[in-house]
């Protein structure tokens, strides 16, 4: 990326008309605890592939000790870790896909060699050309597709759900949005899906924003300065769906209605650009809990 364009990057504050489409709600304290399970479930995917197998990995899969895992796969490096089963307690299947820390995503949400492009048809058969995607988070989700889909599949035979609720942080939550739209295509039309990501970067454009709108249900937790969640930049094209709940400075958690809400109770008028951001929010605490195997 050119230094001129890196500072632009890093100054622009949003350039498109951006205005708040309905009161913004403080979550209660039920509703908070109602996304710990979830909470714990993604920072699970962080653990590899054998732990998660086993389903022994230290307080985030105790904190789930009633999980039954069918598979898992990826090796941390080339292919984030994931893993899918099923949730007794919730009724549901879960599939989770490995974070990374901001060292690592930053290169992805910033570098001029990553841009928009059509999702695959061969795994997003049906799909408008002009929903437009990153492509190296679209690479990253196509090289799990297929196994995940199998694993989702089986899960759903085995235990007879017919709910599946995908979820990742980071990196992962921008797998876990593709995911979200690649598994409908594929599975039986009365299956009902919901996805619970943290730390979600922008994935696509304002078709893909919304169609995940339109079709999915979303939501989208950041973490008080994290960055992240306004990258990339909305100047290149990016556009967040709607479903954002911010955590707050005070600790209160907000539901910010529409598409990158500008209050300054939301990530984009909480932090307008990436200077006024805190990569160490990145990770957590959402409601107590710190991302991390």
């Amino acid at each position: 990326m050119s230094y001129l364009l890196l500072v632009a990057f890093l100054l622009a504050a949003p350039t498109h008309a951006l205005t708040t489409r309905q009161s913004i709600t403080g979550l209660t304290t039920s509703q908070i605890d109602s996304y710990t399970p979830y909470t714990y479930y993604a920072s699970a995917g962080y653990c590899t592939a054998a732990q998660t197998l086993a389903w022994d990995c230290g307080t985030n899969c105790q904190a789930n000790s009633d999980f039954l895992p069918v598979a898992s796969g990826g090796n941390g490096d080339s292919v984030q870790y994931w893993y899918v089963g099923y949730a007794p307690s919730l009724d549901t299947v879960i599939v989770a896909h490995q974070g990374t820390n901001p060292s690592v995503i930053l290169p992805l949400v910033i570098d001029a060699d990553f841009f928009l492009t059509p999702l695959d048809s061969s795994l997003f058969p049906g799909i408008s050309s002009d929903i437009e995607v990153h492509n190296g988070f679209m690479n990253a989700q196509a090289s799990t597709a297929t196994e995940v889909l199998a694993a989702v599949q089986t899960t759903m035979s085995k235990y007879g759900t017919t709910t599946v609720t995908v979820v990742g942080h980071s990196l992962g939550a921008a797998i876990s949005l593709l995911d979200s739209v690649y598994l409908p295509l594929h599975l039986p039309s009365g299956t009902s899906f919901q996805t619970i990501t943290y730390g979600l970067p922008r994935v696509g454009n304002q078709a893909f924003a919304n169609y995940v709108d339109a079709n999915l249900h979303l939501t989208h937790i950041n973490n008080k300065e994290d960055p992240i969640p306004i990258l990339p930049a909305m100047f290149l094209g990016y556009v967040h769906p709607a479903g954002e709940v911010h955590i707050e400075d005070s600790g209160e958690w907000a539901a910010c209605p529409g598409q990158d809400n500008p209050s300054t109770q939301c990530i984009v008028g909480d932090v307008p650009t990436i200077l006024q951001g805190n990569v160490s929010d990145h990770d957590g605490p959402y409601n107590g809990i710190e991302m991390g195997c």
